[in-house]
C-alpha cells in the first residue's frame, strides 16, 4: 500500500513537473530571438511527431497529437531570427487533418519566400499529411526504411443502424435539411450524399495532387501513378521521385546547412518547446516507461498484456 501511495504521488509530481515546465519554456524559454547568442549560421530543427491536427499539440500516456498551431508560430519565429539561415522539419507522423498539413505547408511556403533552405527530415514515418508538408520543402532526406507517401484521401463512417435496432436505441433526428445529418451512424449513406462525399474527397485529392507537383516539380500525370494511396519505404520514394536523399537526421542537418552557406560545423537549435518530463506522462521515445512499466510500479505485475 505504501509502494502504491510513493508512485501515485510521484506521478502527480511529474504531471505538476511538467505544467509548470511547459509555462516556464514552452515558449522558446522567452528569448527574442531562438539564435541571438549565436555569431555563426544557425539550423533551426522543428520536431512534427504524431497526428496532424488543428490546434494545440497534445500528447497523453498513448498518443502524441502536433497541433499545426505551435508548429506555424515556429516556422513564423525561424522567419524572423536573423541568426537562422536554414530549418530542418523532423517528421514522425502518419499524416491527418488535410487542412491542418495544408496551414503548416503554407508557413513553409513563406519561410522559404524569405530565402531560408528548409529540408525535411523523415523519421520512422512521413506519410500522407506528413508528405503534404515535406513536399514543399526545398529537399527530402529519408531513411532507407522509412515509411512514406500514402498520396491520397480518406473520409469513412459507419452504419450502425442494425445494432441499433438490436438495442432498441431508435434515434430520433431533427434537422434544417436533407443533408445536416449526412454520415450519421443511425441510417443508411443515401447514394446523393455518396456522391457528395466523393466529391469532397475527389477535391482534396486534386489539391494534393497539385501540391506534389508543384513542389516536387513532377508533371501530374506522374504524381498520379504514384498517388493511389500506396506507402512507399524510403529506397523507393528515391525511385519514385518522392525523396530526394537516404539518409539520417544528421545527414539532413549537414544538407540544410550546406544550402544555406554555413560553413563549417553548424549550431543546431531546437525550435519546439523542450518539455523536459513530458516524454514520461506521453510515452515518447525520450526514456519513457511503457503501460506495462507503469503497472508494475502500482501493482507489482503488469496489467495489460
Amino acid at each position: 500500500m505504501v509502494k502504491r501511495k510513493v508512485a501515485a504521488g510521484l506521478i502527480i509530481g511529474i504531471a505538476l513537473l511538467s505544467i509548470i515546465t511547459a509555462a516556464l519554456y514552452g515558449k522558446g524559454g522567452g528569448t527574442k530571438y531562438y539564435g541571438e547568442n549565436s555569431f555563426g549560421g544557425v539550423v533551426g530543427v522543428i520536431q512534427i511527431n504524431g497526428a496532424i491536427v488543428s490546434g494545440a499539440d497534445s500528447s497523453t500516456l498513448f498518443s502524441t497529437v502536433a497541433g499545426s498551431k505551435p508548429i506555424m508560430e515556429q516556422l513564423r519565429r525561424a522567419a524572423d531570427d536573423p541568426s537562422i539561415k536554414a530549418v530542418v522539419l523532423r517528421l514522425n507522423t502518419p499524416g491527418g487533418s488535410a487542412a491542418a498539413s495544408q496551414e503548416i505547408a503554407l508557413e513553409v511556403d513563406r519561410l522559404r519566400q524569405t530565402g531560408k533552405k528548409v529540408v525535411a527530415s523523415m523519421g520512422d514515418v512521413a506519410a500522407s499529411g506528413g508528405y503534404w508538408i515535406a513536399c514543399r520543402c526545398d529537399k527530402i532526406v529519408a531513411n532507407p526504411g522509412t515509411m512514406t507517401g500514402s498520396i491520397g484521401v480518406i473520409m469513412e463512417t459507419q452504419n450502425l443502424q442494425g445494432l441499433y435496432e438490436k438495442l432498441g436505441v431508435n434515434p430520433v433526428v431533427f434537422k434544417s435539411g436533407p443533408h445536416k445529418d449526412m454520415g450519421s451512424s443511425s441510417r443508411v449513406v443515401t447514394e446523393q450524399e455518396q456522391q457528395i462525399f466523393q466529391s469532397m474527397v475527389d477535391d482534396i485529392y486534386k489539391q494534393f495532387l497539385e501540391t506534389v507537383s508543384e513542389g516536387r516539380g513532377m508533371d501530374q500525370a506522374r504524381v498520379r501513378e504514384v498517388a493511389d494511396g500506396r506507402v512507399f519505404t524510403g529506397s523507393q520514394a528515391v525511385e519514385n521521385g518522392l525523396v530526394d536523399d537516404l539518409g539520417n537526421y544528421y545527414d539532413a542537418i549537414d544538407l540544410a546547412a550546406d544550402l544555406a552557406g554555413i560553413k563549417g560545423e553548424p549550431e543546431v537549435i531546437s525550435l519546439s518547446p523542450e518539455y523536459p518530463w513530458w516524454g514520461v506522462l506521453s510515452g515518447m521515445p525520450t526514456g519513457a516507461l511503457s503501460i506495462n512499466q507503469w503497472a508494475w510500479l502500482l501493482f507489482d505485475k503488469p496489467q495489460v498484456k
